[in-house]
């Protein structure tokens, strides 16, 4: 049996903003990825049995077709012609429900893993339609590093790389429907949106971290209202980040930090009022 294994980064949005709706219902977006440390680790192997078959020893991911990376396993093989059995084993590390793209790099990683198994036997193009099909946030996955994502997320364009960067990101006990999320967002009056253009023309110019940190921003964070948010951000500016932005949909918060130290610092104080504390760096 052949295998691979890929480490799946997590991602946060340094600015995220919602632009229009297309006439089908999905929401426009302009968004700044960026890929950081906290990791996935996903293995794909081939197998003599039936079917897609997919493994975690976490009991909240579903192990069926309403996981990403098993949706993503399907539409390969439909779209490569294959009749191939598929074993998908995920040792999950991204947290849930956090606005940190946790399927949708799974799903990312599941698609490259099998392009290598199977030869290449799919252009660039064709993943990324199969990718954006799969979730706004997956075709990012693809290429990782720095990107602003324009459409539903399939307008890419890579970024001069922002890496290297200390951060803390944080999550509460509470997670948030994106579904819900984006009903807030229908219902703003006249919201007030982040600089995403604006930090993407920063990022090409090589601004440094205390320029980028003063674009950070996410219109999600004026639609979901969640205690365990505004203690996480009031915490990480009493400890001296840059910026505390939630990211995604929510629930997770990331802030930029100067020195490794001092995140480390801020770390272990959210780690007293929170499930999920860590200090990482961008990719």
């Amino acid at each position: 049996m052949k295998s691979v294994t890929r480490i799946a980064p997590a991602k946060i949005n340094l600015g995220l903003d919602i632009v229009g709706t297309r006439a089908d219902g999905y929401h426009l977006l302009e968004t700044v990825f960026q890929a950081v440390s906290i990791c996935d680790r996903v293995t794909v192997t081939l197998t003599d049995a039936q079917g897609i078959t997919l493994r975690c020893a976490d009991p909240a991911v579903p192990c069926d077709e309403k996981n990403i990376a098993w949706k993503a396993a399907a539409k390969f093989c439909e779209a490569a012609g294959l009749n191939q059995s598929v074993e998908i084993a995920l040792e999950k590390h991204i947290p849930m429900q956090a606005g940190m793209g946790g399927g949708s790099t799974d799903g990312a990683a599941v698609l490259l893993a099998l392009q290598e198994l199977m030869g290449n036997p799919l252009s660039q193009e064709q993943l990324c339609q199969i990718a954006v099909k799969l979730g706004a946030d997956v075709p990012f996955f693809l290429y990782g590093g720095t990107a602003y994502a324009a459409g539903i997320g399939e307008e890419l364009e890579q970024l001069p790389p922002f890496a290297g960067k200390h951060l803390v990101i944080a999550k509460g006990t509470a997670g948030v429907s994106t579904v819900e999320a984006y009903r807030e967002i229908d219902s703003l009056q006249k919201p007030k949106h982040p600089p995403v253009q604006q930090l993407r023309k920063a990022l090409k110019q090589g601004a440094d971290t205390a320029e980028i940190a003063s674009l950070c921003g996410n219109l999600f964070e004026d639609a979901v209202h969640l205690p365990e948010v505004a203690e996480i951000r009031r915490i990480m500016l009493e400890q001296g980040t840059l910026c505390s932005v939630m990211t995604g949909s929510g629930a997770a918060v990331f802030g930029l930090f100067n020195e490794q130290e001092t995140a480390e610092q801020a770390c272990e104080i959210l780690k007293k009022h929170v499930d999920f504390a860590e200090v990482c760096e961008t990719l």
